[in-house]
């Protein structure tokens, strides 16, 4: 029998989400074993486990498109339509949702160091991580690269974006950042740069070498992920940025 039917007290103590979540860690887990832990229960003896239940659920969401997006657009009658979740597992999802989308938009404090492309993507998701047109961004650094403000360069279509070295580097300059940090949306979810992004990234390291304001990182954000193109190309190892 699947275990997507037997019942997760059924499943061996190593493999129940809960227990691997907690000796492994949350991105260990698969979206279906988060969102289990969320249902708790299945649908009853011998129908879905709350794995199943979890599948279920974003397979119906995965026929509209990509399913984390979707799941942020969940209403409670949605839910309510699938047999195995009533009120109160629509309400813990509806929350659990609504606690991250809140978590994605807190901006980190002025004066934070940000040290690494993780700390970046955290303080740029609440402005590009989800959105359905591309957005181009630059956070703003002193020389200690601490933050001192971001900003939305452009707006785009859904499929691309228009920037140029020049916005990008006017509002730094205004700005009084001795550092940046770039960072573009795909709304598609998919993180592979495209030939535009890496020739534009190239662009920007010459104008950072030009006008002695190193670029940091360029990341590519979508999907609940991102891709850091300093740490997946050999760009700044062509075009060495000023200390």
């Amino acid at each position: 029998m699947s275990q997507y039917v037997l019942r997760i007290s059924d499943l061996p103590l190593q493999d129940r989400p809960r227990e691997r979540l907690l000796s492994q860690g949350a991105k260990s887990l698969s979206h279906a074993e988060l969102l289990a832990i969320l249902l708790n229960t299945g649908q009853g003896p011998g129908k879905l486990s709350a794995v199943g239940l979890a599948q279920l659920l974003l397979k119906k969401l995965e026929a509209q498109g990509d399913p984390l997006a979707q799941l942020r657009q969940l209403e409670a009658g949605e839910l309510l339509q699938i047999e195995g979740i009533g009120p109160a597992k629509a309400a813990t999802v509806l929350a659990a949702i609504e606690l991250g989308r809140r978590v994605f938009l807190a901006r980190l404090p002025e004066r934070t160091v940000i040290e690494s492309p993780e700390q970046a993507a955290m303080a740029l998701s609440g402005d590009l991580m989800w959105e359905t047109q591309e957005h181009f961004a630059v956070l703003h650094l002193d020389i200690k690269h601490r933050l001192i403000g971001q900003q939305i360069v452009t707006r785009g279509t859904a499929t691309e974006t228009l920037t140029h070295p020049r916005e990008t580097f006017r509002s730094a300059i205004k700005q009084g950042a001795s550092r940046i940090l770039v960072a573009h949306n795909h709304p598609s979810g998919s993180l592979d740069p495209s030939p535009e992004d890496l020739a534009l990234t190239q662009q920007l390291l010459q104008a950072g070498q030009l006008l002695q304001i190193p670029v940091l990182d360029h990341l590519i954000l979508g999907g609940g992920q991102f891709l850091s193109l300093r740490q997946h190309t050999r760009l700044w190892e062509e075009f060495p940025q000023p200390e």
